[in-house]
């Protein structure tokens, strides 16, 4: 599972480069089930969706990062973000509506160009043919209906579900669905599929870790991107009324952050409750949906506020100006708002080298869920 988070996905860049240094070098595909959201949907479809062993696939995604900019993302020269401007206010005399597209206030065409180019939709079909996958999921959210709604492509045995709020739809995955998984409300264009437009899937995602479950997971690896690494009592006290980046800042953190965190809660109070009901108990009265889930999950060690704090200067002059107009400072209190835009190589190459590091520390845990040490006795 790879959460959303922006450009805090580049740490999860760094997690599967340090899981595939500890694997074997021939590993093709360690993870038959493969979901993301968000910016965790771009990272796993450039492993689903590319051929090669493991190791090669986390090469070739840490290259991406590793020079990804601003401009690889969204347009950041004057005119585009100008132009932009313009579209929403004139949408202010069509019902708060775009004409002929939809508003945003960033425009992510270069970064449609940049995954039709990388990612190979077309082997994803092949992989779950020749069997190394079972399926690829993203999830995005339905304008129309509030949905949170898990589009998927895999083996014929699983199937579509419906649940409250949320609902599985088997599909051919195309560029399509990738953007609207990563269309960011406000900041990002909604994107027209089959049932109306579709936003970012952090968004009402009220049950992240169900996806993986609805398709057989047994086992969870999951990389998020919070930021547990600065609890409030090491939080700076403001003496003002917070900004508008601060709002906007703790918006996306629970957008891409506290709902996995919650569930995982859920998903471990569920794993206690299994280990002490008897499976004689659960044999006589029926029971088969309560079994306990096996998983590991790696975050931040390091808070990614401050790392941004240490890289807003990066950023694209027109960025920066628009930042700091809205407070996205850490005198403003918005630092964590801008981090989920801090496309640059700095940045990046400092989130990957802390997910690989991370990784590495928990070398015996990540071996003991993939049962390597059992392997190597035999």
């Amino acid at each position: 599972m790879l959460t959303g988070g922006g450009a805090r996905a580049a740490y999860q860049v760094g997690v599967l480069k340090g899981i595939a240094a500890i694997l074997p070098r021939a590993v093709y595909n360690p993870f038959p089930i493969i979901c993301g959201t968000s910016a965790g949907a771009i990272n796993a479809l450039s492993i689903a969706g590319r051929a090669g062993p493991f190791r090669l696939r986390a090469s070739k995604l840490e290259t991406i990062w590793h020079n990804l900019r601003a401009s690889d993302v969204y347009r950041t020269d004057a005119l585009g973000v100008a132009t932009n401007v313009f579209h929403m206010a004139a949408s202010l005399l069509h019902s708060g509506y775009g004409i002929g597209r939809p508003i945003s206030l960033l425009d992510n065409t270069p970064l449609r160009q940049l995954l039709e180019n990388y990612v190979k939709f077309d082997y994803l079909e092949t992989a779950i043919s020749n069997g190394e996958l079972d399926a690829i999921a993203i999830s995005a959210m339905s304008y129309a209906s509030g949905q949170s709604v898990t589009f998927f492509q895999g083996q014929p045995s699983i199937q579509p579900w419906n649940r409250a709020r949320r609902r599985g739809e088997k599909t051919d995955l195309t560029i399509d669905h990738l953007m609207a998984s990563t269309a960011i409300p406000s900041l990002f264009p909604a994107v027209q599929l089959a049932g109306g437009y579709f936003g970012d899937g952090a968004v009402r995602q009220l049950k992240p870790i169900s996806p993986a479950l609805h398709m057989g997971a047994e086992q969870l690896l999951i990389i998020g991107v919070s930021d547990k690494a600065s609890p409030a009592n090491q939080t700076p006290q403001l003496d003002h009324s917070p900004s508008i980046a601060q709002i906007m800042g703790h918006m996306f953190n629970s957008a891409f952050i506290d709902a996995v965190e919650s569930d995982l809660e859920t998903l471990r109070a569920i794993n206690r409750l299994a280990s002490v009901i008897p499976q004689s108990l659960k044999d006589n009265n029926g029971i088969t949906d309560v079994n306990a889930i096996e998983v590991l999950s790696i975050s931040p060690s390091q808070s990614i506020d401050q790392i941004a704090e240490e890289h807003i200067h990066e950023l694209p002059r027109s960025l920066k100006l628009f930042l700091k107009l809205i407070g996205a400072t850490a005198q403003g209190g918005g630092t964590s708002a801008a981090s989920y835009l801090l496309f640059e190589p700095g940045f990046s190459r400092k989130l990957i080298e802390l997910g690989h590091s991370d990784a590495l520390a928990q070398k015996d845990a990540i071996r003991n869920f993939f049962d390597l040490q059992t392997e190597q006795r035999q």
